[in-house]
């Protein structure tokens, strides 16, 4: 196989992000023994493509058996690290660069630091990197200097930002992509708007950068609004993040006919193997209670990640699916997951609505034992409400009186229903006292504190809460439903295909 010939069609499954037709390639190379090659460019594709495909773990394997490395083994090494979301590896594997192979790092290098820095929002060691950058003899790079912009936007230092943008010779789209969104994710909407409208030449990069920022910032019907007048100027959609960013909106809306459209532009555009793009559509069906077509997304996700499995469990066990959320959870770990604070949130959960109470204590359990992730007051809320629920009530007061977290309002108040469901009329009174102690903020609180109080016959208590509801100016508020009408929501309404 031609030399060119094979870098372009690593570049191309990179791009694509085809790990398949990637190790098909890596198989070739090694058949013709091209990866012994003094020259190190097969090496380098191999280790970009692998990071741009999540796969570390092959990335690093290629990495280490190099006869010979250069910058660019670095800088994709590096740039594989960020992209498996591990940016502080990054930072502690750079002084083996220059340890092991005797290099001070160049331009692509500085850029793969401060991307991590970013990542991290470490503006202290991004300082440290931006001034070596500027003794080296690469201190004029526009690239490296978008990434700073990036990096202080991220760390809300927009002063700093500015200040490096300006320093831009050549303004490019990567520069005014950062600033755009460091100004949309710091609230300064007015300035974002105005820095892209003055933008002479707007790119995907652009429009990217302010869409997704406006999601980013709950701004959801704005984002809409670009996302169609982005379609309209015939703007190539060559980078898939933008439609992962206005999935996203879908599903904050709940819009799922605007969800189903931009599924219809990934499957136009190709970008149906791309794991972003896969999460957010799982993740989107899911919170718009189409599980169905959630689950068969994530059937067809030819790679995953610990997010993938995360979204259909949590969105399984959201929508009264206990089993098929346990039953993946299995099957997660099985296939070498591990899995995070949120998989478990959604477990427990699950496990409580079913009264699975061995079920929920041992996952609890495994958090810590198995997976060294400390709980937090969200999961002891879940496994106290599956306690409670189970009509465990001693063992969950005992829960409330011995965790390390100062029982929140939620977390008393999930015992106090459990105590009037179950009848306990004195545990009852004595965690309504509780939460008279705290304070009650919420209406439905008082409510429920009213009740038991009434229900002990303790009218004075029932009456000084009366007199706290009028205090909060607390009034059952009326339900209603909305309804959209074609024409009436500039979302509901929309077309993205124009």
């Amino acid at each position: 196989m031609h030399r060119s010939s094979t870098i372009h069609q690593l570049r191309h499954c990179a791009r694509r992000q085809s790990p398949l037709q990637g190790k098909k390639l890596h198989a070739q190379i090694v058949k013709n023994g091209q990866d012994k090659c003094a020259a190190p460019i097969y090496s380098n594709g191999l280790i970009d493509m692998y990071g741009k495909c999540h796969l570390l773990k092959d990335a690093r394997q290629v990495f280490d058996e190099m006869p010979q490395r250069d910058f660019a083994s670095w800088a994709s090494l590096f740039t594989a690290h960020n992209l498996a979301g591990l940016p502080l590896s990054t930072l502690s594997i750079f002084p083996n660069m220059s340890r092991l192979d005797g290099f001070r790092p160049d331009h692509f290098v500085f850029a793969s630091l401060v991307k991590a820095c970013a990542d991290l929002s470490a503006l202290r060691v991004g300082k440290q990197a931006h001034g070596q950058f500027i003794v080296s003899p690469f201190s004029h790079d526009d690239v490296v200097k978008s990434s700073l912009v990036d990096m202080y936007a991220k760390c809300g230092a927009l002063g700093h930002a500015r200040k490096v943008f300006d320093s831009i010779f050549h303004r490019n789209p990567i520069s005014s992509a950062a600033m755009i969104s460091g100004y949309v994710r710091n609230g300064m909407k007015p300035e974002a708007m105005e820095l892209f409208r003055s933008s002479q030449v707007k790119t995907i990069s652009t429009w990217t950068a302010l869409i997704s920022g406006m999601v980013q910032s709950g701004e959801f019907f704005d984002a809409f609004s670009l996302f169609i007048e982005m379609r309209k100027e015939g703007v190539d959609i060559s980078d898939p993040y933008v439609l992962s960013s206005i999935i996203g909106a879908s599903s904050s809306l709940a819009a799922l006919d605007l969800g189903k459209q931009i599924h219809c532009l990934v499957i136009i555009f190709g970008y149906e193997p791309n794991l972003f793009v896969s999460n957010s559509l799982v993740d989107m069906y899911s919170k718009c209670s189409d599980v169905l077509a959630s689950k068969t997304v994530f059937d067809d996700m030819a790679i995953r990640d610990v997010v993938s499995w995360t979204s259909i469990i949590v969105g399984m066990a959201q929508h009264g699916k206990a089993n098929d959320a346990l039953s993946l959870y299995d099957e997660m770990v099985s296939e070498g997951f591990k899995p995070n604070e949120v998989t478990f949130t959604g477990l427990i959960s699950a496990c409580s609505h079913f009264g699975l109470v061995e079920r929920g204590r041992g996952l609890f359990k495994s958090m810590t034992e198995d997976y060294g992730l400390n709980p937090s007051l969200q999961h002891y809320t879940c496994l106290l409400d599956l306690l409670s629920r189970s009509g465990l009530l001693d063992e969950a007061e005992n829960l409330l009186e011995t965790m390390p977290f100062e029982p929140d309002e939620a977390a008393w108040v999930a015992l106090l229903s459990a105590c009037k469901r179950h009848g306990a009329a004195e545990m009852g009174v004595r965690v309504a006292d509780r939460v008279m102690s705290v304070g009650p903020t919420e209406a439905s609180t008082c409510v429920l504190l009213s009740s038991v109080y009434a229900g002990a016959g303790m009218w004075g208590n029932v009456s000084r809460l009366r007199g706290l509801m009028a205090s909060l100016e607390v009034k059952k508020e009326p339900a209603f439903s909305c309804v959209g009408l074609s024409g009436e929501c500039d979302a509901k309404s929309a077309c993205v295909y124009s």
